[in-house]
């Protein structure tokens, strides 16, 4: 099978390019020598069967960030049929060494000049066949975003595969030492091939960034839009939510309950209560999720949130970390996951590891579920706000804290190069495809371990078989009785033990879990809650609820991401020790003030 790998620098319309290629098929897969895995995926060009792998947006191939480190190390371990550079029509001025640095290595290539609908509205003009005769190697100027060009693109990978092998780079480093002049002749090519204004007239991105990138309004008009993200994926997932959970209960009260009958009483609560409810627990929250990443591909696509990462840099450097990291954090209060994954784009290792470790503390939307539910309950409709409101603040405050104090132990020295693209109106097929692969990765993993986890909840409310489902007798019990000595300090019985315990699976289980601790629901619940436990315990439940191990899809995906074992070990022992220590200084401080 052909081997075609893509190179570009950010911002570059690379990943546009690939998901028109390989439409929805695309899969992370590792390989040999590479420190992170990439995403490919199985096209057909010119009949035959090929390979495309997506590299990492790098600037240099000599460079000595970790995403340059990346793409050499594929070079170098993984023969290539060809290589498929991309280029920004507006910026081949200094995008054009990274092409003849490909050249130099004597890699078959083509070089893809992309944005050609950009470069038109700007008043800049490629000529193709002058590029092509300077770089000695086949030119098609292309836009992804629109398709334009897409046949030539076609074309020309099938008729370059047709007549190459694959070639492997021993060292590119050294290969490439005396590669100055390069710089040189892209200066000459630029001159003969490219004609564009003196002053390259952006007038819709300057008039926006006037408010946009203001040092006042800048960040309050971020979060306005980042509020009405967030309440239109929740007014509209919210009542598909509730109407997927209405259609799964009554297909579980008017058919599988006719199965009670006809199977042991045990294997019928394995099948409905352990494997139907685990299935319908990942189901039914489904739709937000969905909506999540949608909404922010459509943002991200947009070219706004690197603005939001160069506003914030200046605080975040502060910390140790820079204005991605706020931007991943934000993420974080949808779903943890996709916010650990957005990762990516950051080119130096340090950074990212400090990054994801701080993301964990947000208040994801799993989270807010719980919250919500318990200050309805536990507080009245005046304080409930203000609770809520403590609880993001203490989110926040539990991040900056991680951040400043790993900062020196994961230290990055890279600058912050951010290249801010113009702003684009996002093409739906690119959003959808971009939302889906997400969304069908999320799925696969999160789908696992909740299902495992809620079969686990009922397997340990069960038995042994002579005792009461969820009460004393239980495995759960016991486990509650084990923990209640850590625990009771800061105000946590046996029977919420282990319902965080249970959360250590997924948020999403908490509140079902309290149901098969009381086998109480709804209102039922919430009034036994209210007896059971006054304002200072809820509140330090929550606190401990909000800080401690993140869910399973979060602890996965860090290790996806970060390669390390020894890493989640060492994040989830520190968000452990922060949440019982925040907790028992508040609860021992409000029981002392009270008394």
């Amino acid at each position: 099978m052909k081997r075609i790998a893509l190179i570009g620098m950010p911002n570059t319309g690379k990943s546009t390019l690939f998901n028109r290629l390989t439409g929805s098929s695309a899969k992370i897969a590792n390989w040999p020598g590479v420190t992170i895995d990439l995403l490919a995926a199985k096209v057909v060009v010119g009949g035959a069967a090929a390979e495309i792998i997506d590299l990492p947006g790098i600037y240099d191939l000599h460079g000595f960030s970790d995403d340059e480190r990346v793409v050499r190390q594929f070079l170098e371990n993984n023969p290539v049929d060809l290589v498929a550079v991309v280029l920004n029509a507006t910026q081949l001025d200094h995008q054009l060494p990274l092409a003849l640095q490909v050249r130099e290595l004597g890699l078959p290539a083509v070089v893809f000049v992309n944005m050609a609908d950009e470069a038109e509205r700007l008043g800049v003009r490629v000529d193709t066949a002058a590029l092509a005769s300077g770089l000695k190697l086949p030119v098609a100027l292309i836009s992804a975003r629109n398709g334009s060009g897409f046949a030539e693109v076609q074309r020309l990978l099938a008729a370059t595969l047709g007549r190459v092998d694959a070639v492997q780079t021993q060292d590119i480093r050294q290969t490439l030492a005396h590669d100055d002049e390069l710089v040189g002749e892209a200066e000459q090519l630029v001159r003969r091939a490219v004609s564009a204004p003196s002053r390259i007239e952006r007038q819709v991105t300057e008039r926006l960034d006037r408010w946009l990138l203001h040092p006042l309004f800048g960040l309050p008009l971020f979060f306005l839009i980042m509020f009405g993200v967030f309440q239109a994926i929740y007014a509209l997932g919210t009542p598909i939510q509730d109407f997927v959970a209405w259609l799964l209960d009554g297909f579980r009260d008017h058919y599988l309950a006719g199965l009670a009958g006809l199977l042991p009483t045990t294997l019928y609560s394995f099948l409905v209560s352990g494997i139907y409810d685990g299935i319908a627990t990942v189901a039914s929250f489904v739709p937000v999720i969905i909506l999540f990443f949608f909404l922010m591909s459509f943002v991200e696509d947009s070219g706004y949130l690197a603005r939001v990462a160069f506003l914030t840099d200046g605080l975040m450097a502060r910390l140790g970390l820079d204005g991605r990291g706020f931007v991943m954090m934000l993420m974080g209060f949808g779903c943890n996951v996709p916010a650990l994954m957005g990762t990516r784009v950051m080119r130096n290792r340090a950074m990212r590891l400090l990054t994801m470790l701080v993301i964990p503390f947000s208040l994801c939307s799993a989270r807010l579920q719980v919250f919500l539910f318990l200050t309805t309950a536990l507080f009245s409709p005046r304080q409930a706000p203000l609770v809520l409101f403590a609880l993001y603040v203490m989110s926040f405050v539990a991040a900056f804290t991680t951040a400043i104090l790993f900062s020196r132990r994961l230290k990055s020295d890279e600058p912050f190069v951010l290249e801010i693209p113009p702003y684009r109106l996002p093409v739906l097929r690119q959003v959808v495809m971009r939302g889906w692969h997400e969304v069908r990765h999320f799925l696969h993993r999160a789908s696992t371990f909740i299902i495992s986890g809620v079969v686990l909840v009922w397997f340990l409310t069960h038995f042994p078989e002579a005792a009461r489902p969820g009460g004393a007798g239980t495995y759960a019990y016991t486990l509650g009785q084990w923990l209640a000595p850590v625990l009771n300090p800061i105000g946590i019985d046996a029977s919420m033990a282990v319902v965080l315990m249970f959360g250590f699976v997924a948020k999403e289980i908490v509140l079902g879990a309290m149901v098969a601790m009381t086998g109480l629901e709804g209102q039922a619940l919430a009034g036994y809650l209210a007896q059971h436990m006054d304002w200072v315990q809820a509140f330090s439940f929550m606190l401990f609820t909000l800080l401690y191990t993140p869910c399973v899809s979060t602890l996965a995906t860090q290790r996806s991401e970060s390669r390390s074992l020894g890493f989640v070990g060492m994040s989830v022992a520190w968000s452990l020790g922060l949440a019982w220590i925040t907790s028992f200084i508040f609860y021992q401080g409000a029981r002392l003030l009270a008394g």
